[in-house]
């Protein structure tokens, strides 16, 4: 018969998962690599996208705004951005239709005064302004901030004498025009067109194109315009005059997005242009979206939905060329399998660009440089892999804007799923055949390592003491040494812990008859008349047999409790009135120490022995009679909390230490000084304590006082069920 060699339980382990591990890595690198030429082949195709579309919208200055896009810079506020409306704006003056562009809005206010009477005065008017662009028309609002509004007279024909809104733009026909909004009353408005001639507001022309809703609010008013796109240019202002009517009437103030008083002064307005969004539609029915914005980063169009996935990254490979019993059983059973690894390109990621106005990104700030730019980014939600693209569009040597085109990766995760799905199939019967074999191995570990567990358990109870054999296992690994090396350590404990259990039995015996003979022979001594030197001698030998009795007994008494709570005989009591017949013999017994009693009157019924439950108050009130300081009191309390009754034995005096609140109950432990023991103490106080509390079924722990003033005691026993 061959030797049996010892092979080690981590070689064994190496051994089986070694093949298993090579596939899956070489599989995993292959597949990566092919998604990195997919992605960048994917940028490519990107890029070329832009390029084309950029070169249909090179040289073509009409497309872009004339005023807005050779600006070296747009200030926000003065430079108007015509948002792109879902809806018509019914002009109620309510300003309902608004609400979802709420974080659009700008507020207008002092950093936007144009003029001002007296300059050191509160600003009295703000608003709140936006515009936006539905159809062929422009929409705007104001919500206006004004204590005190003023309105027409209503046989007055100024229309400037009052607040009104002042409107200003570059007509497309390179005309100056104004415009003047004011009511005399709420209701449906129209605006006057004021004279060319930027010195004049008089004589006024009604300009019915121009319609709207004046509504007075809480805080002042509300307007609602619509203006023709056909009467905008490519500037556009907005003032807001507030006149007071005390003293008399007067000019308050000016607020508004620009001076108006001539064209140079005026703000740009962009408006989304649809030639643009004419010559990109067409990609909307792909998965890329493109955007066309101008050098100041303001979106001029925009096509497609980023959500879309039909397109050549994302072509269904599912399709098998047979219906055989292994595809079926992959599709339904194992899909869902890999499915819980891989993850499917999601349809519902959290875009945060799909409604922007104004983009901006260091792709587009390469195209601005006259150069090709990609990036990838990831969605707020974490969710999908964007790729962006951009490509500068060029007028006359200059760039005056970009497109950008964007697309998910899902179409190239969509190919790396195939991939890996069939490769998954490939291997799947060596890993099915090495799993299997991992697992009877790790079972056949973990049972024994379980096995080995319990044994130790039962072996050992919670104070350390050898209550069972070990018996070692017969297997030539490290878990078969550890199990002999542990039955080897705990007979070896069992054996010295009997000869501990036993070792004050046989002392107390041993020691009681030399004891004895020494006591009579002193007590013959003392019977004779000795001088006074030999008496002293014989009163100090005396004293020291006394003590040494006395030790004999407290070793004899933890012995005899220890056999004869294990043959008790349990019955039910009162445990109140045991806890508070102790308490009243120990005020008589003790009348110089001081007991602050708190014990519930309640009858509070448990099983076990009152003797024993006597004992333990004994040793709980001797402790702490010890250890307290003079005059101060030693606090009993008994109480009931929720199933338990517990007892609460405190005393000011020395605390104890970190390491020793759990040692204190073991047998043998003390924290006494030497100094401090006037009689000797062999540490079983406590533990007799602990064992009879244990033996009725409770626990008992102590701490300190939280300012380190003292200790407490706490004993919790389980109250008769009912």
């Amino acid at each position: 018969m061959l030797p049996v060699l010892p092979i080690g339980l981590r070689a064994k382990v190496c051994i089986l998962s070694l093949f298993l591990l090579c596939l899956p890595w070489l599989g995993y690198h292959y597949v990566w690599e092919m998604e990195k030429y997919l992605r960048l082949g994917q940028e490519k195709t990107l890029e070329g996208t832009t390029q084309a579309l950029a070169t249909a919208l090179h040289e073509r200055p009409k497309l872009f705004n004339s005023q807005a896009s050779f600006l070296s810079q747009v200030k926000k506020g003065r430079d108007l951005y015509a948002y792109p409306l879902s809806g018509p704006i019914q002009l109620d003056g309510k300003l309902n239709d608004w609400q979802s562009y709420q974080h659009r809005m700008l507020r207008y206010a002092a950093d936007h005064v144009i003029y001002q009477a007296d300059p050191n005065a509160p600003l009295q008017s703000e608003f709140t302004h936006m515009v936006g662009k539905f159809g062929a028309y422009l929409y705007a609002y104001f919500e206006v901030t004004d204590h005190d509004v003023v309105y027409r007279g209503q046989n007055t024909l100024s229309v400037d004498n009052n607040d009104h809104l002042a409107i200003a733009t570059l007509a497309p026909d390179g005309q100056f025009r104004r415009y003047i909004v004011a009511t005399k009353q709420d209701g449906w408005i129209n605006a006057f067109e004021l004279p060319l001639d930027p010195s004049q507001n008089t004589p006024v022309t009604p300009e019915l194109k121009i319609q709207g809703q004046w509504l007075k609010t809480n805080k002042g008013y509300n307007i609602e315009l619509r203006i023709p796109l056909t009467m905008v240019g490519s500037k556009l202002g907005f003032s807001i005059y507030d006149v007071n009517r005390k003293p008399k009437r007067h000019l308050s103030s000016i607020v508004g997005t620009s001076a108006i008083d001539s064209v140079d002064k005026l703000g740009t307005v962009l408006v989304p242009s649809p030639e643009i969004e004419n010559i990109i539609k067409g990609m909307r029915h792909n998965s890329s979206r493109i955007w066309v914005v101008d050098k100041h980063g303001r979106v001029l169009a925009k096509s497609g939905d980023i959500r879309n996935s039909q397109s050549i990254w994302a072509r269904d490979l599912s399709r098998s060329d047979d219906d055989s019993w292994w595809n079926q059983f992959s599709q339904r059973y194992l899909h869902p399998l890999y499915y819980k690894i891989l993850t499917k390109p999601p349809q519902d990621f959290v875009d945060s660009l799909h409604d922007s106005t104004e983009l901006k990104g260091s792709h587009i700030q390469q195209a601005l440089s006259g150069k090709l730019g990609s990036t990838w980014r990831l969605t707020p939600d974490g969710r999908a892999v964007v790729l962006a693209a951009a490509s500068p569009i060029w007028i006359d040597n200059q760039v005056m804007g970009v497109v950008i085109a964007e697309e998910t990766t899902n179409g190239i995760r969509t190919l790396r799923n195939r991939a890996l799905e069939r490769l998954f199939n490939i291997i799947l019967i060596v890993m099915v055949a090495g799993t299997l074999s991992l697992f009877l191995f790790a079972s056949s570990i973990s049972s024994r390592i379980r096995k080995l567990r319990d044994q130790a358990e039962r072996a050992i109870d919670s104070q350390g003491r050898v209550t069972a054999t070990f018996k070692g296992a017969k297997h030539k690994d490290e878990i078969g040494d550890l199990s002999r090396s542990f039955a080897n350590i705990v007979s070896r404990l069992s054996q010295y812990t009997h000869y501990l259990e036993n070792m004050s039995s046989r002392l107390s015996h041993e020691l009681r008859t030399p004891v004895a003979v020494v006591r009579s022979s002193l007590e013959h001594l003392s019977l004779q008349s000795l001088d006074n030197d030999t008496q002293k001698y014989v009163d100090r030998a005396q004293e020291g047999v006394q003590r040494l009795n006395l030790i004999l007994n407290n070793m004899s008494e933890a012995t005899r409790l220890e056999q004869s709570l294990s043959q008790a005989e349990t019955s039910e009591f009162p445990l109140n009135k045991v806890v508070s017949g102790c308490m009243q013999g120990y005020q008589y017994t003790y009348p110089e120490q001081a007991f602050d009693c708190e014990i519930s009157p309640n009858t509070l019924k448990i099983v076990g022995v009152p003797e024993y439950i006597a004992q333990l108050m004994d040793k709980l009130v001797a402790n702490a009679m010890e250890f307290s300081l003079p005059n101060k009191a030693i606090k009993v309390s008994f109480q009931q909390d929720s199933k338990d009754a517990v007892l609460l034995v405190s005393n000011h005096g020395p605390t104890l230490p970190d390491n020793m609140v759990e040692q204190i109950f073991e047998s043998m432990v003390s924290i006494r000084s030497q100094q401090a023991q006037q009689k000797p103490h062999l540490g079983l106080g406590l533990y007799i304590a602990r064992l009879i509390t244990e033996f009725h079924g409770g626990k008992i722990s102590a701490r300190n006082f939280t300012d380190n003033s003292g200790v407490e005691f706490c004993v919790r026993l389980p109250l008769k069920k009912d």
